[in-house]
């Protein structure tokens, strides 16, 4: 492989572990988004960037966007973690809502994330506990996927993290 750096943005840590453990597997650097300087990201060949979704945002996606013409000609993949296990509907809708024009020709793989509601912020158990209550008005049998698993985490703490996610994504950096 290349030389590369893993860029993250990590609100409860599954994206973190993740990044932890691409950076393992590759022995690209690793930072945090927030901490990347663009000079120093432009050095490398490949740039991987790793957030949570939230409301079907990627976390960091804006560092590529605002960095698009400083990073022309590297090859750069997205990873996304989320709650929910994998749909290809879901992952169709955060594509296209995330990756516009200028960023439709990267690369963007998901990885399923973990659920702990005493770990989040007062702000997002409170929007977890909205969707909960609309959801408990629908019919069970009605769900997307994504619904579902909502519903069955509630209350519990749940960790879906597994190597095994980025494997597809080791491919892809490999060639």
């Amino acid at each position: 492989m290349k030389k590369g750096i893993i860029l993250y943005q990590s609100k409860y840590g599954a994206t973190e572990k993740y990044a932890q453990w691409l950076t393992e597997m590759t022995g690209f650097a690793c930072v945090e988004t927030k901490k990347a300087n663009i000079a120093e990201v432009k050095e490398y060949d490949t740039v991987v960037l790793g957030g949570g979704i939230y409301a079907s945002g990627i976390a960091g996606i804006s560092f590529l966007r605002k960095n698009r013409e400083q990073l022309q000609g590297k090859k750069i993949a997205v990873f996304c973690v989320g709650a929910s296990p994998y749909d290809e509907k879901a992952i169709q809708e955060i594509i296209a809502q995330n990756f516009k024009e200028d960023l439709k020709d990267i690369s963007c793989f998901y990885c399923r994330g973990a659920w702990n509601e005493s770990a989040m912020s007062f702000v997002d158990r409170k929007l977890c506990g909205m969707l909960v209550k609309s959801l408990k008005k629908q019919d069970p049998s009605t769900y997307e996927p994504w619904q579902a698993a909502l519903a069955e985490a509630v209350g519990q703490t749940c960790d879906w993290t597994d190597q095994k996610y980025l494997e597809p994504l080791v491919t892809y950096l490999a060639n």
